[in-house]
């Protein structure tokens, strides 16, 4: 029998074995991680396996798929969760990107910490908006419905398979090997030619809904492995000859610890594809929709820390506005360095990030009785903090990365009302509740600190 993390894990490298067929710069992407993981992990010890061991870094990825309807993300999370994986956050594309990115997303993931230790594969998954008016017109719309319900993305075998894996939580060897083959087949890149004139209709919108709703199948948009030093990776991508984007998403480099995630990308490939002209001719063309990233990650932020991030984002923008030839990165160091703590214990001390809290083996020398506080008992060699790694994403990061490989804006209505979607029609869409990754840490967070609490014979250890 293969369990669900077993075939999470064999899924994972299944995909990238395939997208590194399909995208060869992506071999050298990962190529290129991995030689700067080991590189830092020479350099600084053990100290570069604070937010996870380097077999989980090494074999960690997140992938990124893009879907049209509410009936294809049911399908989706019935697949991811054969695999073991929950849907975790709602995001919203259309506020957050300049360009048109007409679409909601969510991620599907691990939530268990066993399990995000055993394989942390995550998939960042984008549903297109047809009822949002500033981008579909009634006519397109109508449109885009009927060519997105006359198609069929996953065949009923995989489905039927995934179901069965969700429930028992594992399969037997054969229908998991013929589930894994399924399942990546599902997400090549279709030899079906696309049809041109239908594919240009909508890229003049965006080019993203072209890439969901301008085709017959959907593939895997990008796979993203991580690195633990992503400014290095940037250096030496660029010195073998590959074009990146022009900045790296998310918080700056700075003197104090990492947080949250950053992340780049090299930039999208003009990619060989069968295109049907109107008078039913097949030509050879090319699509240029798919694009190589990579993260770093850091320490999850609690909600304050959260809001206080986007609070700097915001002035960062404020004073690149009134500052144009200013370099950007340098300001939002700047920024960093007088509104967020150095160090681990004070985001930990001021409740600005999560960590899981672990008694010290040995109490100190002369005491006999633990304080009460988190603070004290910090501060004494009572208790130790380990840093929570955020395994969730940045809207506007994601937004970032979109819009940077695309060629043009695309067009939007600003005098129409955006349609409404949230949290809440997502997980009625789906079927299931999209988790809160706030709510996720903060339960480990809590967990951790009763254990404490029951160790040293406390009440309570307020987080």
């Amino acid at each position: 029998m293969i369990s669900q993390w077993q075939l999470r894990a064999a899924f994972a490298q299944r995909l990238s074995d395939m997208y590194g067929r399909e995208v060869p710069a992506y071999t050298t992407l990962v190529e290129v991680s991995r030689e700067v993981n080991e590189d830092v992990l020479r350099a600084q010890g053990a100290d570069a396996e604070r937010l996870g061991s380097i077999s989980r870094v090494t074999a960690e990825r997140h992938g990124a798929i893009r879907v049209g309807t509410p009936e294809e993300l049911r399908q989706v999370a019935r697949i991811f969760g054969a695999l073991g994986m929950h849907p975790v956050g709602f995001y919203d594309l259309r506020e957050a990107a300049a360009s048109a990115v007409p679409v909601v997303s969510t991620a599907f993931r691990p939530v268990d910490g066993e399990e995000l230790a055993r394989n942390p594969f995550r998939v960042f998954t984008s549903m297109l908006t047809p009822a949002d008016p500033r981008f579909f017109d009634p006519d397109l719309r109508a449109r885009l419905e009927n060519f997105l319900a006359g198609r069929q993305l996953f065949p009923p075998e995989l489905l039927a398979l995934a179901d069965r894996a969700e429930a028992a939580g594992e399969l037997p060897d054969a229908d998991a090997e013929r589930f894994l083959q399924l399942a990546v087949q599902a997400f090549e890149l279709s030899p079906e030619p696309v049809d041109q004139a239908w594919y240009a209709t909508l890229e003049r919108v965006s080019a993203v809904a072209a890439d969901i709703g301008g085709v017959r199948s959907t593939h895997i948009n990008h796979l993203t492995p991580r690195v633990l030093d992503i400014d290095e990776l940037y250096r030496r991508m660029t010195e073998r000859g590959i074009e990146m984007i022009d900045t790296i998403q998310g918080p700056p480099r700075w003197k104090g610890p990492d947080v949250l995630l950053r992340q780049t990308s090299f930039r999208a490939l003009a990619e060989p594809r069968a295109l049907r002209t109107p008078d039913g001719n097949v030509i050879s063309g090319a699509l240029r929709v798919r694009f190589g990233e990579v993260e770093a990650r850091g320490i999850a932020l609690s909600r304050e820390g959260r809001a206080r991030y986007d609070r700097l984002l915001a002035r960062v923008d404020d004073r690149a506005a009134r500052l144009p030839h200013a370099d950007r990165a340098e300001l939002a160091r700047a920024l960093w360095a007088e509104e967020l703590p150095d160090s681990e214990q004070a985001l930990a001390v001021q409740g600005l990030a999560h960590f899981t809290y672990h008694v010290v083996p040995d109490r100190p020398q002369g005491a006999s009785r633990p304080p009460a506080g988190l603070h004290d008992l910090l501060e004494q060699g009572w208790v130790r903090a380990e840093p929570l790694v955020y395994e969730d994403f940045l809207p506007r990061s994601a937004a970032g990365i979109f819009q940077s490989n695309l060629s043009d804006e695309g067009s939007r209505n600003h005098d129409q009302q955006g349609a409404a979607y949230d949290s809440a029609w997502l997980s009625d869409a789906l079927g299931h509740d999209v988790l809160d990754p706030f709510d996720l840490y903060e339960e480990q967070q809590n967990r951790s600190l009763a254990q404490v609490a029951r160790e040293l014979g406390l009440d309570a250890v307020p987080g």
